[in-house]
């Protein structure tokens, strides 16, 4: 009598990757604007813990340079703290050719910088660092050129009392009322904000973490 013939075994289906085997994901930073941007690209960070480090300008340094150094420089710094997690770090540098502004001390440096950037181009640059779980680091920096409106004392002045220069590198935020002042843009707008999406997206699925919502 004829075997019937045998049926080769069915394949199971693979199991799905839940949120819980991602590894644990923290953002080296306590600012709140890129918290905001990882949300609008539908990453959630499990704990945020920003490095402290010195953030002095090295001699000969360029803001390209600066900026790249400095995010990989607080990526490893909380790596350190972290192990087995994927380690985002960022720095923001607003340069007027080699010329780094810094986040104003007082509204006498706010008003330099505005005066600075009134009717010219300028770059932001800012440094991303991200280290893997298993401890591999990867680095770039992406570049947004801006241009301001020639301002005038008024204008200068009206954005001055807003306050809205404190903490901000270059003293102006582009998602608040500078943006009224700004002429045009030539790049991504979320690395002025201090993120740029796109490339922190990738990077962040390079380094193993599954982004669950399109940017």
């Amino acid at each position: 009598m004829a075997r019937a013939p045998q049926q080769p075994p069915s394949k199971q289906p693979l199991p799905e990757r839940s949120e819980r085997e991602q590894p644990t994901f923290v953002l080296a930073s306590a600012s709140p604007r890129r918290l905001d941007l990882l949300r609008q690209a539908g990453l959630e960070p499990d704990q945020t813990d920003p490095a402290d480090i010195d953030e002095t300008r090295l001699p000969d340094e360029t803001p390209c340079q600066m900026a790249e150094r400095l995010a990989c420089a607080k990526a490893q710094a909380v790596a350190a703290r972290h192990a087995g997690a994927v380690v985002l770090a960022a720095d923001t540098v607003v340069a007027c050719g080699r010329r780094t502004l810094p986040k104003p001390a007082d509204e006498a440096d706010a008003r330099r910088c505005l005066d600075l950037l009134s009717g010219r181009r300028h770059q932001v640059l800012t440094g991303l660092a991200v280290i893997d779980p298993a401890g591999h680091r990867r680095s770039r920096v992406v570049a947004t050129a801006v241009v301001f409106k020639r301002l005038s004392d008024d204008e200068i002045a009206a954005y001055l009392a807003s306050g809205e220069w404190r903490g901000k590198a270059g003293g102006y935020a582009i998602q608040g009322r500078a943006e009224a002042l700004i002429r045009g843009i030539n790049g991504s707008w979320s690395n002025v904000v201090g993120l740029p999406l796109r490339e922190t997206v990738a990077m962040l699925q390079t380094a193993g973490l599954t982004v669950w919502a399109p940017c």
